[in-house]
């Protein structure tokens, strides 16, 4: 069980000193750097994933066209309109006649009717909320084309305006001919403006029909990746030194029916070969060019581990039930199976030689393997813990050295982890930052795989930011048995109608993006913590009122719960056993500063000499946005007067990491 020191001490003294009209006593925080209570696990900080909020096409995923092979309505070609100029005549429409192949049944037919010099005919894609143009970058444009017989015409593709007064980039493909073929083109941009106000243009000025599929343009990726990622939201993450990232996602693995779920074989391969499939989980289409492997990439770029999530069986149709254990589950079993080959297996195996010849020879490292996705919603009694035990069995027996995750509780077999997840108010997760205290240290280890504090629109303000920083001093006082830990969702398209899930981690429009305050959190929480976890406690911990809200599934008209009291200053301390340094974290969710006399003993000397690292503002309610994107970032500062006894005054809703180092 949990040391005592670890846990704030009661706040009796101060609530009697403020009955009684007396000034508060001062809260001092007592260290003791010999009292090591656990390590930190190297792995607490880290990603989760999901296709929501437009966070892989639209998002992530660098692709600039939307509905590139015409599948996202099949009655008509959205995000594509015609072009017409000069008074030429022409027409498009969708034709399942002219497939590229099966796996991308539908083409787009241009019938340019009337066409000439100055009288172009042609189709053009408005991109998710605009195809950005940035100053001095060359875009790659691809499609595949074929024409009717006789066509002689030049195909003209360009980045322009919205109107089409503009062109930002323009290159030119000669000889469509009657069969398909695949055309790439280089746009580059000369000394203009950046701006998202533009389209992606194919056209000709020669009559004649032609057929398109597979539609793409990429900006400049992430490690120059052909298919890869857009740089400024990797920067983004690479910035926060994730350890971990937790994919396909939560929903997204599950679809909402067994056919529209996240199906990894048909992820694989050229783009030409995957079909795509529909979203449901979140009501729109995904690519899958974002596909297994390019997850795996993902993870390499940024140096994360991969912890993998598998479909077990559960779709989010709750009317459906989920599929029995037994034969009828055995396939998907297999399906994880194949899925660790592919990741793991050398080239002599079945799975590994497909991953070798996708490109990528070696194997990838796997230590983590999820069986589901919030399981605890499958109400059949007993069903999770015989689909978990399939899994289970058949996973260990090939690979017993993998870690497996529950999503739900288990009884038949002792998962290595299991996954809990946390929604909730700053209030909520402020009351709750002691509840993982008195956890069993023998039993399974703890993967905190989706939590956030849900306040603020379309990403958190900073009153959110104070509620996810006091959960994360408990969970990193707890990261002895809470091994892994990541907010969701992580991103969200700012645009109208780009968001299906209120408060994201990372915001961004077509050009620009932003860390929330949430955002900095993480990151100051990830780069400025020890190996040790030491006891601290604090005397006269100030304390405030709050009313938990009702449980859930309780009547509407139900009393609510009665008010409670909870801290209203929280804490923990690490330290770095090769250095020495220590790193005392505060959070101060207060409209008024707080002072702390810290007391630290057992560390040796200390220098007198630290660094205090701040995320504040003047209103719980503030913010960062696409328009103000660092209206709330982490400021320096050098601090001198430290050393093993000293005062430091915490700002007014503030979050503080104390950097202490041994006296040379």
């Amino acid at each position: 069980m949990r040391s005592s020191l670890l846990r704030a001490a009661p706040a009796a003294a101060a609530l009697l000193a403020a009955a009684s009209g007396a000034p508060a006593a001062p809260v001092t925080l007592h260290i003791d750097a010999h009292q090591v209570a656990g390590r930190v696990s190297p792995l607490l900080y880290g990603l989760m994933t999901e296709e929501i909020n437009y966070s892989y096409d639209g998002g992530l995923y660098a692709e600039l066209v939307r509905n590139r092979t015409f599948q996202d309505n099949p009655q008509a070609p959205e995000h594509w309109s015609l072009v017409q100029e000069g008074g030429s005549q022409g027409a498009m429409a969708l034709d399942r006649n002219q497939p590229l192949n099966a796996a991308l049944p539908v083409s787009l037919r241009l019938d340019a009717a009337v066409a000439g010099a100055g009288r172009r005919v042609g189709i053009a894609n408005d991109g998710f909320w605009g195809i950005p143009a940035k100053p001095d970058t060359t875009y790659r444009a691809s499609f595949y084309a074929k024409a009717s017989p006789g066509f002689a015409g030049t195909l003209t593709v360009s980045i322009e305006s919205d109107e089409g007064g503009i062109v930002r980039a323009r290159a030119e493909v000669a000889s469509v001919g009657p069969a398909w073929k695949h055309y790439t083109v280089a746009l580059t941009t000369g000394s203009i403006a950046p701006s998202a106000a533009n389209r992606l243009v194919i056209a000709t000025d020669r009559p004649g029909t032609v057929w398109f599929d597979l539609v793409s343009l990429f900006p400049p990726t992430w490690n120059n990746r052909p298919n890869g990622n857009r740089v400024d939201l990797m920067q983004l993450l690479s910035d926060l030194h994730p350890a971990f990232l937790r994919f396909p996602g939560g929903n997204y693995v599950e679809g909402r029916t067994i056919d529209t779920r996240f199906d990894w074989k048909r992820t694989l391969g050229d783009l030409a070969e995957r079909p795509g499939h529909l979203d449901d989980a979140w009501h729109y289409r995904s690519s899958d060019g974002m596909g297994l492997l390019e997850f795996l990439e993902w993870c390499e770029d940024l140096h994360m581990q991969p912890v993998l999530a598998v479909f077990a069986g559960l779709t989010l149709d709750r009317q459906a039930p989920p599929v029995a254990p037994g034969p009828d589950l055995q396939p998907f079993v297999q399906d994880a199976l194949d899925e660790i080959e592919y990741i793991t297996g050398g080239a002599s195996t079945k799975w590994g030689s497909r991953r070798a010849e996708d490109g990528h020879p070696s194997p990838f490292p796997l230590n983590f393997v999820e069986i589901g996705n919030e399981d605890q919603f499958d109400r059949k009694p007993g069903s999770y813990d015989a689909r978990f035990t399939q899994f289970f069995d058949a996973i260990k027996a090939k690979y017993p050295n993998l870690n497996l995750i529950a999503t739900a509780k288990v009884t038949t077999r002792q998962p290595d982890v299991q996954d809990d997840h946390y929604y909730r108010s700053a209030a909520q997760m402020e009351s709750d930052t002691h509840h993982y205290d008195g956890t069993n240290r023998a039993g399974k280890k703890i993967f905190v795989g989706e939590w956030a504090t849900r306040e603020g629109v379309p990403t958190p303000n900073l009153g959110a930011a104070l509620g996810d920083a006091a959960w994360l001093t408990g969970l990193e006082r707890d990261s002895d048995i809470v091994i892994m830990s990541c907010y969701a969702p992580l991103f969200v398209n700012v645009n109208p109608g780009g968001m299906q899930w209120r408060t994201d981690l990372i915001g961004y429009d077509a050009l620009r993006s932003y860390g929330s305050p949430s955002y900095y959190v993480q990151k100051m929480f990830n780069l400025h913590h020890g190996d040790q976890i030491v006891a601290a406690r604090a005397d006269n911990l100030p304390t405030r009122t709050w009313r938990p809200p009702r449980p859930r599934g309780a009547p509407a008209g139900a009393p609510l719960p009665p008010p409670e009291q909870e801290p209203a200053l929280f804490f923990n301390a690490t330290r770095d056993s090769r250095s020495g340094q220590l790193f005392v974290k505060f959070v101060n969710p207060t409209a008024a500063p707080q002072t702390v006399r810290v007391e630290i003993a057992g560390a040796g000397p200390l220098a007198a000499d630290g660094l205090a690292v701040t995320l504040a503002s003047a209103k719980p309610d503030d913010t960062n946005s696409i328009d103000q994107p660092t209206k709330i970032v982490p400021v320096e500062t050098r601090l001198g007067g430290l050393g093993d006894d000293f005062n430091h005054t915490l700002a007014p809703y503030s979050v503080t990491i104390l950097e202490l180092h041994p006296r040379s």
